[in-house]
């Protein structure tokens, strides 16, 4: 099926997926199956900040103690009702045409009252360090156009800084201040899709991690999407277990969840091994 090139897809859930994601990828590691060696990897929102480490050849035992350390640098967010039912009507209402739902979700993310761009690129340098584009395997960092809402998969050759890709990634609409580049302002590359697997169509081993499975208005959830790579290509997909779900709580951006669902990621390793084993290694 499809050809021997390995492809990590990695999905948005926050601060609590970015920990569970580190603790899956750890565990794995541990069980012998490294996930780094990726040919491509597609990150989106949480994903990028994982992605980006990953590709920059992080061990990932060290990316999981970060996790376990107490939070500092990071404040807890919360989509508020008021903002939550406006997103979710923009999400529904009108025609379905795809990207033009996703501009209504930019435009309301255009508006909202949040903290400054400049303060949400220091926070994703703090989780970056000096991680930079590597030249190794393709990157792939989703986000989402605020005016117009077109899609983009930003690489290294489009010549923004990965910094500034990740936080755009991550600009969680109605939370995050969209991010500047390339002559626009972006949004969370979830607003498409909560993982984009489509992206990595034409790779013959795919391993998708989807902390949340679920999206936006029309947005393809992961669990389609991997199912329909694997009618070309060998696909492995790890949601969170129960107990992983558990430890998110009702927030994913509580930095105080980071720890509990670290330690449910490295402990659902376990069971997801042989799966993700079969395709990978």
């Amino acid at each position: 099926m499809g050809d021997e090139r390995r492809a990590l897809v990695l999905g948005g859930g926050g601060i609590t997926g970015i920990a569970w994601m580190y603790g899956l990828v750890a565990g794995l590691a541990a069980h012998g199956v490294d996930l780094s060696r990726a040919d491509l990897v597609v990150g989106t929102s949480a994903g990028s900040v994982v992605g980006a480490n990953l590709a920059a050849g992080r061990d990932p035992q060290a990316l999981l103690e970060t996790q376990l350390a107490p939070p500092s640098g990071e404040v807890a967010a919360n989509l508020g009702v008021w903002q939550a039912a406006r997103i979710g009507i923009a999400a529904l209402a009108g025609p379905r045409q795809a990207q033009l739902v996703r501009a209504r979700i930019g435009r309301l993310a255009l508006a909202a009252d949040t903290v400054p761009e400049t303060e949400r690129i220091a926070v994703m340098r703090s989780r970056l360090g000096d991680a930079d584009w590597p030249t190794g395997r393709d990157l792939r960092i989703t986000a989402v156009d605020a005016h117009t809402g077109a899609f983009r998969a930003f690489g290294r050759d489009d010549g923004v800084p990965l910094v500034t890709v990740v936080a755009a990634s991550c600009a969680v609409p109605g939370i995050w201040p969209p991010v500047t580049a390339a002559g626009t302002r972006w949004i969370d590359g979830g607003a498409r899709s909560m993982a984009n697997a489509d992206l990595a169509a034409g790779y013959g081993r795919v391993v998708v991690l989807a902390p949340l499975t679920g999206g936006f208005g029309a947005a393809t959830p992961p669990g389609v999407q991997a199912e329909a790579l694997a009618a070309a290509s060998e696909v492995a997909f790890v949601e969170p277990d129960r107990r992983a779900r558990q430890a998110f709580g009702r927030n994913t951006l509580d930095p105080a969840r980071r720890a509990p669902a670290a330690r449910a990621g490295r402990a659902q390793a376990a069971d997801a091994a042989a799966a993700v084993a079969r395709v990978w290694v």
